[in-house]
């Protein structure tokens, strides 16, 4: 049986690797926040995490001036405030303001974290050796924070061209080895 040839450029939708997440970024005083979708756990024990932007990014230029930033997980509830920050740029506009959400200080950065996320890692850049090359960052996180809630929060995850998935049923299994 023959299968659809998927254009390369398109390739990138059979890898989704984690929930979209908010990232706040900070310079002089000023808050931004973009939506990322690339981004994936390299090591454990401390977090540390490989992340893609694009250098077009408004973020881009701050992250790699200030080295520090927070990735805000959102619930599928933010799914609006979600796709709305990803289609508006920092550079013009308030993104705090507009979308209203809240500023909370961070600990170990000079990032705020958003109320509204359910869960933040506070990060600082350990590698940007492949930053001009591949718009690659390495982050270590340095404080992680999770709201507590008797509900599971579901995330979303996105698939190209303006399509999510939400994550849905949980399955245990058991993990040890034999």
């Amino acid at each position: 049986m023959k299968k659809k040839l998927l254009s390369l450029a398109k390739a990138y939708q059979l890898l989704e690797p984690g929930p979209v997440v908010l990232v706040t970024t900070s310079r002089n005083g000023k808050a931004n926040i973009m939506t990322m979708t690339w981004q994936t756990m390299i090591d454990f024990n401390p977090p540390i995490i490989g992340c893609v932007m694009s250098d077009q990014n408004y973020s881009f230029n701050i992250l790699r001036e200030t080295q520090e930033c927070v990735l805000n997980i959102p619930s599928v509830l933010l799914i609006d405030t979600v796709v709305g920050v990803g289609n508006t740029t920092g550079a013009k506009i308030d993104k705090f303001s507009r979308f209203g959400l809240t500023q909370i200080p961070s600990t170990c950065v000079n990032v705020p974290r958003i109320g509204e996320c359910f869960a933040h890692i506070e990060c600082k850049v350990i590698d940007m050796s492949m930053a001009a090359t591949y718009n690659m960052f390495v982050l270590q996180g340095c404080k992680a924070w999770i709201t507590e809630s008797k509900r599971r929060q579901r995330t979303l995850h996105h698939c190209g061209n303006g399509v999510f998935v939400v994550d849905g049923e949980v399955i245990h299994t058991d993990s040890k080895k034999k």
